[in-house]
């Protein structure tokens, strides 16, 4: 800013006599970034899943939920001055509002829907990381014009949360069929967004509650940790909450879709039938676990399900897939479960699960509720379908987060809650599993495609020159920063390694890494601590090979 800039300024500040003047420079100055995107280091890996661990001792502590919410997103969120989203999209947010009839509101019930202290505690951690308010909007299909859910609109705790955030969340009269509508396109005052998928298996056409699907919105899925009669209710069985009624109804079998009139039925494959029955016994062949099972709400019922849900998938850009997990609810999505008095049951499993593939974090989902994702047809479909390049959980590199800062941990370090299903009983041809199950019989899973992820790729590309048969090397991330950074690594074969901290000066400040590491993908975690802002170098050294990174302290 020039001196005759900065006169102006002072002036206008004169004269606006509500602002102090130094106000006014810093706004002018200052001013906000125009995009939002995730931390970087989530948006360098989309392969990857996190977990992030809670410390709510009861689930009816809602100042502790709402505080987990908070944090969670102060460290996930961030404006940046880089392109990203512009600040101006619309912020869809798809917690599991699934219909309770009032039972969210009692204890018993809690365990049925994304906890709304939780979520709660997210939106004001988005708006405390400069994200608009006015701009974040809560939708559920079920809501709508759906006599199986005819009073949820004024029934949910989320309706005073949302009062309390400022976000929105019911715009239209309750109970209106908002199918009736014709846009195609979403306009001002339109409720509907239509994908159009011409190569769907199920759909044809889809319509989504706006402003989900829409090209100028950002999609946060925040689903529950819950079972289901799909295995577990996580963030793809949640995304079938943003259709509009009779779309969002997946779990209807092929005859019923074929039964709607034909201004609905319009919106789906004319052979529909024909494809499913089709891919149906391709699966069945292929001896997809449980498959076999026959009757209405077997195999084949399974099959159409899962093909609504890639379909729908297939045109959908999700930002960021949360699985809540401050308590995980044991038996049915609702209130059955082998609990005492036939009830769920909900218990403290602690954890929040994410990354961007919502797949793949359902695979880590399964696996932490004790189940073999391998033996979820869902899983199978989807990678078949292209949507997701793994079903093994092994294969998927999963970063416990603490602090802000990702580590790469064996997923065998977590614990595991066991809860239980009616997913697919085997209860015909002889067998008798008990109603209340887990799906944790082994499955051999083969050669994985997926062991070799972007990043090593990249960095392979990279350090071709230098000495490949050494190690790969990252930046490290965040960087800049304030507080802890990352340094991640590979080495293709074992060795000693050292990795060391120097200030500009060139004096040692830190020894990360010092001793002998196997092969594999490692991670090393520096916390500059009071150390002053400026330039700091790291170097790694392994069996001959050496290289030196610059990372930059903020405060």
């Amino acid at each position: 800013m020039d001196r005759r800039e900065f006169i102006k300024t002072i002036a206008a500040a004169g004269a606006a006599t509500l602002l102090d003047p130094i106000d006014v420079i810093v706004r002018r100055v200052m001013a906000a970034p125009p995009y939002f995107g995730l931390h970087q280091f989530i948006e360098a890996h989309p392969e990857a899943v996190f977990i992030k661990h809670t410390g709510v001792a009861v689930k009816t502590d809602s100042e502790a939920k709402k505080q987990e919410g908070l944090e969670f997103a102060t460290e996930i969120f961030t404006l940046r001055d880089t392109p990203g989203i512009p600040l101006s999209h619309m912020i869809a947010i798809k917690p599991n509002l699934t219909c309770t009839s009032g039972s969210a509101k009692t204890e018993d019930g809690m365990g049925i829907i994304t906890d709304s202290d939780f979520v709660e505690g997210v939106i004001e951690g988005m708006k405390e990381a400069g994200l608009p308010e006015d701009g974040i909007y809560m939708r559920e299909g079920n809501w709508l014009g759906d006599s199986y859910c005819p009073n949820e609109c004024s029934i949910s705790p989320y309706i005073g949360m949302a009062e309390r955030t400022g976000a929105h969340l019911v715009d239209f009269p309750t109970g209106r069929k908002i199918t009736q509508l014709t846009l195609n396109t979403l306009e001002e005052g339109s409720e509907v967004v239509w994908k159009d998928y011409p190569e769907g298996v199920v759909f044809r056409r889809i319509g989504y509650v706006a402003p989900f699907n829409h090209p100028d919105s950002w999609l946060l899925n925040i689903a529950k940790f819950k079972c289901h009669g799909m295995g577990m209710t996580l963030c793809a069985k949640n995304l079938q909450g943003m259709c509009v009624h009779p779309h969002v109804h997946f779990c209807e079998g092929v005859a019923a879709t074929k039964s709607y009139p034909d201004h609905i039925f319009k919106d789906f494959q004319p052979d529909l039938q024909e494809h499913v029955d089709e891919l149906y016994a391709q699966h069945l062949n292929a001896e997809i676990p449980r498959w076999d099972k026959p009757g209405g709400n077997g195999g084949y019922w399974m099959e159409a399900w899962a093909q609504r849900t890639c379909d729908s998938l297939s045109v959908t850009n999700t930002g960021l897939n949360v699985i809540e997990g401050i308590y995980g609810r044991n038996g049915n999505a609702f209130l059955r479960g082998p609990g005492p008095g036939g009830k769920a049951e909900d218990f403290m499993t602690n954890v929040l699960i994410f990354g961007k593939n919502p797949f793949r974090v359902d695979i880590i989902g399964h696996w932490l509720g004790g189940h073999e994702p391998g033996n979820f047809g869902l899983f199978h479909i989807a990678k078949e379908r292209g949507l997701c390049s793994t079903i093994n959980p092994m294969a998927i590199p999963v970063y416990l987060w603490e602090d802000g800062v990702p580590k790469l941990t064996p997923l065998e370090d977590f614990e595991r809650t066991p809860l239980v299903t009616y997913y697919l009983q085997r209860d015909y041809d002889g067998q008798r599993e008990p109603y209340w199950h887990l799906v944790d019989e082994p499955f051999i899973y083969g050669p994985s495609t997926s062991v070799e992820f972007a990043y090593e790729r990249e960095s392979k590309t990279r350090i071709r020159e230098e000495k490949p048969e050494a190690c790969i090397l990252g930046q490290n991330f965040p960087n800049p920063f304030n507080g802890s950074t990352v340094i991640q690594y590979k080495l293709l074969n074992g060795g000693y390694v050292t990795l060391e901290v120097y200030n500009a000066r060139g004096q040692l400040v830190d020894i990360l890494v010092n001793g002998w590491q196997g092969k594999g993908t490692h991670m090393a975690s520096w916390n500059a601590g009071e150390r002053a802002s400026g330039v700091y170098f790291y170097r790694f050294s392994t069996d001959g090979f050496q290289k030196i990174g610059k990372m930059i302290v903020a405060r």
